[in-house]
């Protein structure tokens, strides 16, 4: 793609926007949605295996994302028509009251971590609320979004309601970005990035919520139930090789059960394989060679300067020339270390052992990220306490991650973006307040 294709597929979103589109109730745009949703049930097996040999992971993982893209299509087909706005009590004589609009025109550029679980979050919030859309897929992976398209227009979205534009972030998603006739952006991926896509639309005025990157801690006290958590602190940072935002690659661990974690912990280690994606291994590559490269040298400074806790293995059919990393655990990592402090993107965990409640707040609080959290107590008030003054934007207590949570609002703070996705609050960053007063005497 190019910026001409940006401009065309501008000008087309416009032209649905004051045309079919436009006239459409909220609960015809919900019916669209609901067949788009049951159109992607119905190719679920083939949008996963897309999925796979575009990025990586390992199958399973991948019908976990296309049934994922069908449960947002379906929440947001639900909530298309429930999208109130309010009445306000003001002066006699006067009766005001809030509508909730569409802004136009969204553009969006999505990742390539997970391109079907964030295209259904943001495409369908997005459509609900009666936006039309130009998505920007990732250059490392387009095709599950380019296939999306398809089963977009074999289910009755008028055309130029959703548009895919393909190519390089540097001039597809510049120009989109900077486009003037964009009413809103929507951006998940790199604090880098998204800090040029802002500073774009900061100069046509344009609203921007963010999505970026994380450094997600786990709050280990004495009093947790071992077998319930140990096997959760592991997978929620192992998931796609650990190419995930919220990955949880901080396990902060009180000292009383400090040595056990550590040893539970190391023993899943070893036994995790990185093998091809198709396998349904433990661990698929990573996305390039690239990224590859950026996380083995974090490994190797972390065997340079850490205490090395455990390794996992690659499958004797990983390509030597492939994109494999073995998933990594180092201990008595000091809080301020690099592993402890950057995003690695990678299948790289590190233990930090802590003293009291109010050593662990001050190292999950640490970061100049606040994505997400996990808790591990039986203390009620101690969950409350953290919960409250964890700076981040969501909390996980004795779970993580709560089975993908299509329902729950997700965004972050500080360097981890603003705005909310996901859940009902998402349709209100897709949408604009219009107050109506009307004087009748």
């Amino acid at each position: 793609g190019t910026p001409a294709d940006v401009d065309a597929a501008v000008a087309a979103a416009r032209r649905a926007l004051a045309g079919e589109w436009g006239r459409l109730t909220a609960t015809a745009r919900g019916r669209i949605l609901m067949r788009m949703s049951a159109e992607v049930l119905t190719r679920a097996e083939d949008l996963a295996m897309i999925e796979t040999r575009d990025v990586g992971k390992p199958l399973n993982q991948s019908r976990v994302d296309s049934a994922a893209l069908a449960r947002y299509l379906e929440f947001y087909a639900g909530a298309a028509d429930k999208l109130h706005g309010t009445t306000i009590p003001y002066q006699d004589g006067f009766t005001v009251y809030t509508l909730r609009e569409p802004h136009g025109v969204c553009g969006i550029i999505i990742p390539w971590n997970y391109p079907m679980q964030i295209l259904g979050r943001a495409v369908g919030a997005a459509l609900a609320a009666g936006n039309t859309v130009v998505l920007k897929p990732a250059e490392d992976a387009s095709l599950s979004a380019l296939v999306f398209a398809d089963i977009a227009a074999k289910a009755g979205l008028p055309a130029g309601v959703m548009n895919v534009v393909t190519g390089l972030g540097a001039e597809v998603g510049a120009a989109l970005a900077g486009h003037a006739g964009i009413h809103h952006l929507s951006f998940t991926g790199s604090v880098a990035t998204g800090t040029r896509i802002q500073e774009a639309a900061a100069r046509n005025v344009v609203p921007v919520t963010l999505e970026l990157g994380g450094k997600s801690p786990h709050l280990v006290f004495d009093d947790v139930d071992l077998d319930m958590a140990v096997p959760v602190l592991v997978a929620t940072c192992l998931q796609n090789a650990g190419q995930t935002c919220s990955a949880a690659s901080r396990v902060l661990v009180q000292r009383g059960v400090y040595d056990e974690v550590r040893r539970r912990m190391a023993g899943i280690y070893q036994g995790l394989v990185a093998g091809p994606a198709v396998g349904s291994h433990d661990l698929g590559p990573v996305v390039s060679a690239r990224q590859r490269q950026l996380v083995q040298d974090f490994i190797d400074l972390g065997k340079r300067e850490l205490t090395l806790a455990a390794e996992g293995r690659l499958h004797p059919h990983a390509a030597s020339g492939g994109h494999f990393v073995r998933p990594t655990l180092f201990a008595e990592v000091d809080p301020d270390h690099a592993l402890a402090q950057q995003e690695i993107f990678g299948p790289v965990q590190v233990l930090i052992p802590f003293d009291d409640e109010a050593h662990a707040l001050a190292i999950a609080n640490g970061t100049d990220y606040g994505l997400v959290a996990g808790i591990w107590t039986r203390d009620g008030a101690r969950q409350m306490r953290l919960a409250h003054k964890l700076d981040c934007g969501q909390v996980f207590v004795n779970n993580y991650g709560a089975g993908g949570g299509v329902e729950l609002p997700f965004g972050g703070v500080g360097r981890s973006g603003h705005g909310r996705e996901k859940g009902f609050q998402a349709l209100n960053g897709f949408t604009r307040i219009k107050t109506v007063t009307i004087h009748h005497g």
